[in-house]
C-alpha cells in the first residue's frame, strides 16, 4: 500500500467504479503532468450491479484507451434488447444496428466499423477491475480499501478528506464519484430530487448455464425485457454461462405483496415463461442469496461547487429501463474531466466551464428520467398517456396541450444531448418515432412531411454557446438560444440553415442535401441524407422552422434509411435475419 501521509494531490477522486476510473484516465490522458488519487473503500474485484451499457460508453473507452482490454475481456456484444412493452403488445426489437448486416469477425475486434455501433454486456466485477488497473496504469494513485470518513470543508470549498486510517488527504480539485452514497454530494448538503413516480426496487440473482434467447455472429446478442402488470424483468447474457436476472417494481408493491425479495423474483419468473425457459437448466450461482437495492431515479441540484465535482450517481440516476446507468456514468466523468483540464488550461472562463457542465449534464439526466416516465407511463401505469406527457412537459417548462406534449416528448424533446445532430442516447427523432407508434398503436408522422416550403425563424434570438468536447478541449460552439430552445452552428444544424438561407422549396432542399451526401459511401448515404432532415425535423418542432403548404407543389415523403430495421417485431427482424443468412450461405 502506498503512504499518501501529508501529502497533496492536484485531484482527488472518490470511488474507483467507471465514473472515477473515467476522470482519472482522461486527465492523465490529455494532461500526464497533474497528479491524480483514486479512494475506493472496497477491494476489487467486486461484484456491482449494472451490466448493460449503450453504445456510446464504447467510445469513450477508445478516447480512454482501453477498449482493446475490455474487448479482451470477451463480454457479450450487445446489439440491442427485445421488449414486450406497450400498446401493441407484441414482442418487438429495439436493435444498435441491422443484425441482417452484422458480420461474423474474429475477436477481440478493433473499435472501427460496425462495433462502433454495437456495446458490451459485462460482468461488472472484472470490467471495473479493468478500469481501475487501466487508470492505474496511466500514472493515477490508487488506494482500495479506503474509507472517506469526513469531508472537511470552508463553506462551499473542500480543504481535505479524513480517511479511516485518520490521514487527510488534500487536493486542489475534489471529484465525487462515490455512486448513490453521494459521500462529497451529502457532505456539502446538496438536495437530491426524487421522482415519486419512479420509486423503484430492484430484485436480481445471477445464473450459470443459461441459454441465450439469441446468438447473432461471434458473440452478439440482446437483452431481454418483458413486461409484467406490476414491473418488469431483465435477462442480460454476461457471458457464454454467466447471465444476471432481475425485477423492478414499484417498492409499495414488494412493501404490499408481503413477500421475501426471493419469492418475489420466482414469482415474476413463473408469471414469465419466455425468461423461465432460458433458465430451465440454469443455476443460482448465489443460493439463498438474492441481491436487492432501491432503484429511485434522482438528481441532484446542483453538480459543481468551488473546488470539487458530482459525477456519476453522485450526481443522479434515472431508472434502468432504459439501460442509461452506465452511459451517465461514463459520460458525465468524461465532462468532469475536461472541465478540470479547461480549468488548468486557463482559456476559457472557470466560471463558463463549471455553469456548463451543471446545466448540461444536470439536463441530461432530467431527460432520461422524463423519458422513463413516458415509457413507465406507456406501460399502464398511468391511465392517461398524454395527459401525464403534458405534466412531464410542464416540469421541463413547456406549457402545453395534451397532443402538442405527446408529440414533443416522442419526438423532439430530447435534442440537445449533441452538439451537431438531434439525438437521445440511443435514440433519434427517427427511431423515437416508431417508439411511439409501438406505446400508441397511432402512426407517428414526421412534421416535415406536412409541408413544402420552409422558413427560418430566428426572430428574438440572442446568441450564445455550447461546448464541444473533442480531443482534450472543451470547444465552443456559437449557437442561438430562445427561451429554452438552443439552436447550434454546427453539423447537420448548420448545414439545414445555410441550406435554408438559400432555398425554400422542399424539392430544392431535398437535392442540396442530397449534393453535399454525394461523397458519402453508397451503404451511408440514404441515412445520412435522413440525418439532415431529422435536424430539419427538431428545428421545426422547436420553432426555428417555420412550414407552409402549398397545394399545387408535393410535399416530402422520405424515411429513415434503415427503416423498421431497428425498431421492429421479433419476428419481422428474424426473418430479416435469416434470409441475410441464406444469401451468405450460411
Amino acid at each position: 500500500m502506498v503512504s499518501v501521509a501529508n501529502q497533496s494531490f492536484d485531484v482527488v477522486v472518490i470511488g474507483g467504479g467507471p465514473a472515477g476510473t473515467t476522470v482519472a484516465s482522461l486527465l492523465r490522458k490529455y494532461n500526464p503532468n497533474l497528479s491524480i488519487l483514486i479512494l475506493e473503500k472496497e477491494k476489487f474485484p467486486r461484484e456491482h450491479i449494472g451490466e448493460s451499457q449503450l453504445p456510446g460508453i464504447s467510445a469513450i473507452l477508445d478516447e480512454m484507451g482501453v477498449w482493446d482490454k475490455v474487448e479482451a475481456a470477451n463480454f457479450p456484444i450487445k446489439l440491442g434488447a427485445s421488449y414486450t412493452w406497450g400498446k401493441i403488445g407484441d414482442v418487438w426489437d429495439f436493435d444498435f444496428y441491422p443484425t441482417e448486416e452484422f458480420v461474423d469477425e474474429a475477436r477481440p475486434a478493433k473499435y472501427e466499423g460496425q462495433r462502433k455501433f454495437t456495446a458490451f454486456q459485462v460482468e461488472r466485477a472484472i470490467y471495473d477491475e479493468i478500469l481501475l488497473r487501466h487508470a492505474e496504469s496511466l500514472g493515477a494513485t490508487v488506494r482500495e480499501e479506503t474509507q472517506v470518513r469526513e469531508v472537511l470543508r470552508d463553506g462551499d470549498r473542500i480543504t481535505g478528506l479524513q480517511l479511516d486510517s485518520g490521514e487527510i488527504v488534500t487536493g486542489r480539485w475534489y471529484v465525487d464519484a462515490s455512486g448513490h452514497v453521494g459521500i462529497v454530494r451529502r457532505a456539502m448538503g446538496v438536495e437530491n430530487q426524487v421522482p415519486p413516480d419512479l420509486m423503484n426496487i430492484a430484485v436480481w440473482d445471477y445464473y450459470d448455464n443459461a441459454e441465450w434467447k439469441v446468438k447473432i455472429g461471434v458473440g452478439g446478442t440482446r437483452v431481454q425485457v418483458r413486461s409484467l402488470p406490476y414491473g418488469w424483468i431483465w435477462f442480460i447474457p454476461m457471458g457464454p454461462t454467466k447471465s444476471s436476472v432481475g425485477l423492478v417494481c414499484p417498492s409499495t408493491y414488494y412493501k404490499q405483496s408481503g413477500l421475501t425479495p426471493k419469492e418475489l423474483l420466482h414469482k415474476a419468473l413463473a408469471e414469465q415463461p419466455e425468461i423461465a425457459a432460458l433458465l430451465k437448466n440454469a443455476v443460482s450461482t448465489t443460493g439463498q442469496e438474492i441481491r436487492t437495492t432501491k432503484n429511485w431515479s434522482n438528481l441532484s441540484e446542483r453538480l459543481v461547487g468551488d473546488n470539487w465535482w458530482l459525477c456519476g450517481e453522485s450526481a443522479g440516476f434515472a431508472d434502468p429501463i432504459l439501460a442509461a446507468g452506465m452511459t451517465l456514468a461514463h459520460t458525465s466523468a468524461k465532462e468532469v474531466a475536461y472541465s478540470i483540464l479547461e480549468i488548468e488550461r486557463g482559456e476559457l472562463d472557470p466560471k463558463w466551464v463549471k455553469t456548463r457542465y451543471d446545466e448540461k449534464n444536470r439536463l441530461n439526466i432530467q431527460q432520461h428520467i422524463r423519458f422513463a416516465q413516458y415509457w413507465y407511463a406507456a406501460n399502464s401505469c398511468f391511465t392517461d398517456l398524454q395527459a401525464h406527457c403534458t405534466q412531464i412537459a410542464k416540469d421541463a417548462g413547456f406549457k402545453l396541450k395534451p397532443s402538442e406534449a405527446w408529440r414533443w416528448l416522442a419526438q423532439g424533446g430530447f435534442a440537445t444531448e449533441s452538439v451537431d445532430r438531434a439525438s437521445f442516447g440511443s435514440f433519434d427523432i427517427g427511431s423515437s418515432k416508431q417508439v411511439m407508434e409501438r406505446f400508441s398503436g397511432v402512426a407517428a408522422e414526421f412534421e416535415f412531411g406536412k409541408y413544402n416550403e420552409f422558413k427560418l425563424n430566428l426572430l428574438g434570438a440572442k446568441e450564445t454557446h455550447l461546448g464541444d468536447l473533442r480531443d482534450g478541449r472543451i470547444h465552443r460552439v456559437k449557437c442561438l438560444q430562445r427561451g429554452v430552445h438552443i439552436l447550434p452552428s454546427v453539423g447537420y444544424y448548420q448545414g439545414m440553415v445555410e441550406i435554408l438561407k438559400k432555398h425554400t422549396d422542399v424539392k430544392d432542399i431535398l437535392r442540396e442535401v442530397q449534393a453535399r451526401c454525394a461523397s458519402v459511401p453508397e451503404g451511408g448515404k440514404s441515412s445520412t441524407i435522413f440525418t439532415y432532415f431529422q435536424a430539419l425535423e427538431a428545428m421545426l418542432l422547436e420553432g426555428w422552422v417555420t412550414g407552409k403548404l402549398n397545394p399545387k407543389k408535393p410535399t416530402l415523403n422520405i424515411s429513415q434509411s434503415s427503416g423498421g430495421r431497428l425498431i421492429r417485431s421479433t419476428e419481422d427482424g428474424a426473418k430479416a435475419l435469416e434470409k441475410a443468412r441464406e444469401k451468405r450461405g450460411m
